[in-house]
C-alpha cells in the first residue's frame, strides 16, 4: 500500500515535527488519519522522510521523521517553460501537467491575443495558487524538487531573461522538434488560446529561438505542454 505523501514549506530533519494547520485538517479531516500512521513527507531539497503520526488532531498534527533517504531523481534535461497565459482551469491543467512531465521552471507569459490580465494582489494570490497546484502535482507523482513559478512576464522580458542551451518556440509551421541535437536545458515558449501572433513569433526567432512543430495537428494553449515536455523528454530526457 502506497504511503500518503505530503510536502512541507519547511526544512525536514529526523525527528519531531509539527505540520501546518490546513496540512493538519486535511490529515485529521478529510483523510481521516490517526496516531500511529505512517507518512512519508518532502521538503523540496532532494530529500524524502519516512515518519510516524504522533498526535492527530483538527487543528494540530505532529509526526516523528525516522528515516531520510534520497528522492525521486530529476530528468537530466532542465526544462523551463514559458507558458502563455490562459484562463482558470486550463492554466492550473498546463502547470499539472507540466509539473508531472519534469519541468523545472514555469514562467506564465503575457503576450498580445492573452486575454487574462492580473493586477498586484490578484496577481499573487493567482501565485500561490499555481505552486499549490504544482506542490500537489509533486505529491501525486513522487517529484522530491518542486519547480518554480516564476512571477507572469511580458513575452519582451521573457525573451531577453530566458537562458538555455536550446530554445524553442511552438508553430504550426516549423521544422519537427526531432531535427535538434540532445541539449542539456531546454526553454520552451508556448503561445496562449488563440495563438503567437507571427510578430511575435519572429521576435521569437529573432532571439535565438527555434520554431518548431509537434505534428500535423494544431494542439489547445493546456494540450501543447504536455505533448511537447513528453517529446522532449523522450528525445533528450529521462523517458
Amino acid at each position: 500500500m502506497r504511503l500518503s505523501r505530503f510536502f512541507t514549506d519547511t526544512p525536514l530533519s529526523l525527528g519531531e515535527h509539527e505540520l501546518p494547520e490546513a496540512q493538519a485538517h486535511y490529515i485529521s479531516r478529510v483523510l481521516r488519519m490517526g496516531d500511529g500512521d505512517a507518512v512519508q513527507l518532502f521538503d523540496g531539497s532532494g530529500h524524502e522522510f519516512l515518519g510516524t503520526l504522533l498526535e492527530v488532531g483538527k487543528k494540530r498534527v505532529t509526526v516523528q521523521l525516522t528515516e531520510r533517504f534520497a528522492g525521486q531523481t530529476e530528468s537530466p534535461l532542465h526544462i523551463h517553460l514559458g507558458q502563455g497565459l490562459s484562463r482558470g482551469e486550463r492554466m492550473d491543467w498546463a502547470i499539472q501537467k507540466a509539473t508531472e512531465l519534469g519541468v523545472n521552471e514555469i514562467t506564465p507569459i503575457f503576450s498580445d491575443r492573452c486575454e487574462v490580465r492580473l493586477k498586484d494582489e490578484r496577481a499573487d494570490k493567482r501565485l500561490l495558487h499555481w505552486r499549490q497546484v504544482a506542490i500537489s502535482a509533486c505529491e501525486q507523482c513522487g517529484r522530491s524538487t518542486v519547480p518554480v513559478i516564476h512571477p507572469p512576464l511580458l513575452l519582451a522580458d521573457w525573451l531577453k531573461q530566458a537562458e538555455a542551451e536550446l530554445k524553442l518556440v511552438l508553430h504550426p509551421v516549423a521544422e519537427p522538434m526531432i531535427s535538434h541535437a540532445r541539449p542539456a536545458s531546454l526553454a520552451f515558449l508556448i503561445g496562449p488560446e488563440g495563438g503567437l501572433t507571427d510578430a511575435e513569433v519572429e521576435a521569437a526567432q529573432s532571439a535565438d529561438y527555434h520554431a518548431a512543430r509537434l505534428g500535423p495537428r494544431v494542439l489547445r494553449t493546456e494540450t501543447a505542454p504536455v505533448v511537447a515536455l513528453a517529446v522532449a523528454q523522450q528525445l533528450w530526457g529521462d523517458f
